[in-house]
């Protein structure tokens, strides 16, 4: 059975909920909605965070406090020991930190919150007629970063090409790799991934895991992969081949319309580019050829553009991202707060939870001058 690449990342944000809800549920479901009169809807696939309105107990909590509550049984103390950064993380933030399911809907809704699904933002409704006609006085946009990224190289569309995304989402949650599933999946006998992040690594073992030989091609040096370098050792361990310094410029697609392999060119490192790393310059006349008939592209993911371009005078940045102000979320649109991976692109749990949080005093601080 292929281990889920992201069950590390799962239990760290179940910890983290459960040990937010168990300190604040009892506090949270006391607060009366009605003292606060404004209207606030959140654009978003997640709550990503409800802050109290109140701060003046918030508190912090140590890790001998936690460790009290394990020994007491009011926190499943499995969660905890495996991820012990989940202790300080849980408690830092005075919020509701949920993955949503039915159950924290719930909950959530017991506080006063509505909840609308079914609706596209930018097509059956937008931010400028939820703070129109709708009568708004705030709109939190966390509508997240799921948009896969590619090269734009040609042989993209063929078949037996998948974004990482796709690729583990398939097998993970889709349970492609087991026969009683009927999860369509092509694992291929030999794999290419294109990208040097964790991601990648996730998409590389995974393919290993089902058989395949699995090339990471990535256009930097090993120094330079943004995978952590516990993420390289172990996919080192498990068989996966590092093509470094080269670039995919075409995928060789056959008769039948499916990729058959890469035209790659080898690359050197030239001068820093604006991220402090060495930008990679391609070397003439260095191209070769790699077969390969499943090729996964693992690039990231960018803001789906539909709300920032449906909304007047929201600005955005070169990658599509909403630009807000770090400290409370503001946007160039008045009334209009955003955070998480819609501002920064696709990061961590744990810089959405306090994008959440600050963007929530934001607009109690907002709200306050109407």
């Amino acid at each position: 059975m292929v281990e889920e690449p992201f069950v590390n990342l799962c239990t760290a944000i179940e910890s983290t909920r459960q040990a937010v809800l168990l300190k604040y549920y009892n506090e949270l479901l006391e607060l009366d909605p009605k003292t606060q009169p404004k209207q606030i809807t959140a654009v978003t696939r997640c709550v990503d965070t409800l802050e109290r309105h109140s701060r003046e107990q918030e508190e912090q909590q140590t890790d001998n406090d936690i460790d009290k509550m394990i020994a007491e049984g009011r926190l499943p103390g499995e969660y905890v020991q495996r991820y012990r950064w989940c202790k300080r993380a849980a408690y830092y933030f005075s919020s509701i930190v949920s993955a949503i399911d039915e159950t924290d809907a719930e909950d959530v809704r017991r506080l006063g919150v509505e909840i609308e699904t079914d609706v596209i933002v930018g097509r059956t409704v937008t931010v400028d007629s939820l703070l129109g006609e709708e009568g708004y006085d705030a709109v939190f946009i966390g509508s997240g970063a799921g948009l896969p990224r590619f090269m734009g190289i040609p042989g993209e569309q063929a078949m037996g090409v998948f974004s990482a995304n796709e690729f583990l989402t398939r097998n993970n949650l889709m349970k492609a790799f087991l026969e009683e599933y009927d999860t369509p999946i092509k694992a291929g006998k030999k794999v290419i991934v294109v990208g040097g992040g964790n991601v990648a690594m996730d998409a590389a073992r995974t393919a290993k895991r089902l058989g395949a030989e699995v090339h990471v091609v990535y256009r930097r040096g090993e120094e330079e992969l943004p995978a952590r370098k516990e993420e390289v050792h172990h996919a080192k361990e498990e068989g996966i081949i590092f093509d470094l310094l080269q670039n995919p410029t075409e995928l060789l697609v056959d008769e039948n319309g499916c990729v058959k392999g890469a035209r790659v060119i080898k690359m050197e490192l030239g001068e820093p580019d604006a991220s402090g790393r060495r930008s990679p310059v391609e070397i003439p006349g260095s191209e070769y050829e790699i077969e390969a008939d499943t090729v996964i592209m693992s690039l990231g993911t960018s803001p789906n553009p539909l709300i920032s371009s449906t909304t007047k005078g929201l600005e955005t940045n070169r990658r599509k991202c909403i630009v807000a102000e770090e400290e409370n979320g503001a946007t160039s649109k008045s009334g209009v707060f955003a955070g998480g991976d819609a501002v920064t692109g696709a990061a961590t749990v744990i810089l959405a939870m306090g994008a959440g949080k600050a963007a929530a005093k934001g607009i109690d601080a907002y709200l306050n001058t109407k």
